[in-house]
């Protein structure tokens, strides 16, 4: 529990606004996963860097994924409203910087958000923190064929809330590399799963050490902000 008082102490110039979505995750992952992962990195990050941690977006732009029960969906224009506002919301209280942790892929409009924002506002993780992590954690898929309930987000449960992980993950794979019509024709084109990687291979052991890997890159967002 925070108090105003302890927000009044911590005098952060830089605040993390987890970002998740509440949409299918295959049949062993639950809907808030997106949601789950961005707290979690957020709580992380928190820990080692002196950035005030804010509640989640729970709801984004999951359109793509309309055709599995569950999965609840706002506009891009919500999401871009919701993000301004809470950003304008923070420079009045005397917090000029926010940094979007973001856990779906598939809010692409908070890019625009960050580069509008004219150095105030950062969007994290960014594919080139996730490919580092990645590699530095021994993830066997590629960040592109790893698109959804695959290794990555399994071993990050896997490690961070094992309870929520439930059996089915083991032999859950669905490799569909060439998603090309994607947007305009939804996943369920590419998978009856709703599955997109190769959980099989996820561990606690990598899930722990993408999430370490991620907290160390944070720094380099944190001094782009600064300058």
């Amino acid at each position: 529990m925070t108090t105003t008082a302890d927000e009044a102490g911590r005098d952060a110039a830089v605040a993390l606004l987890p970002v998740g979505s509440f949409e299918q995750h295959g049949p062993y992952l639950p809907l808030a996963t997106d949601t789950v992962i961005a707290c979690t990195l957020a709580r992380e990050i928190a820990a080692v860097h002196p950035v005030r941690t804010l509640p989640p977006v729970t709801i984004s732009c999951s359109h793509e994924h309309a055709a599995w029960p569950g999965t609840v969906s706002v506009s891009a224009a919500t999401l871009y409203a919701v993000v301004r506002d809470v950003a304008e919301s923070l420079r009045r209280a005397g917090v000029p910087k926010l940094v979007l942790v973001n856990g779906h892929g598939g809010n692409y409009v908070l890019g625009n958000l960050v580069q509008e924002a004219g150095g105030d506002m950062a969007l994290f993780p960014g594919v080139q923190d996730w490919a580092d992590a990645v590699t530095a954690a021994g993830i066997r898929t590629s960040v592109d064929e790893d698109m959804h309930a695959g290794e990555i987000e399994t071993s990050i449960l896997l490690h961070a809330h094992p309870e929520l992980v439930l059996p089915g993950y083991e032999t859950g794979d669905v490799v569909a590399g060439d998603r090309r019509h994607l947007l305009t024709l939804g996943l369920d084109e590419y998978t009856d799963s709703g599955v997109v990687g190769r959980p099989s291979l996820a561990s606690s052991r990598k899930g722990r050490d993408l999430l370490g890997a991620l907290v160390t890159a944070f720094g380099d967002h944190l001094r782009a902000l600064d300058r």
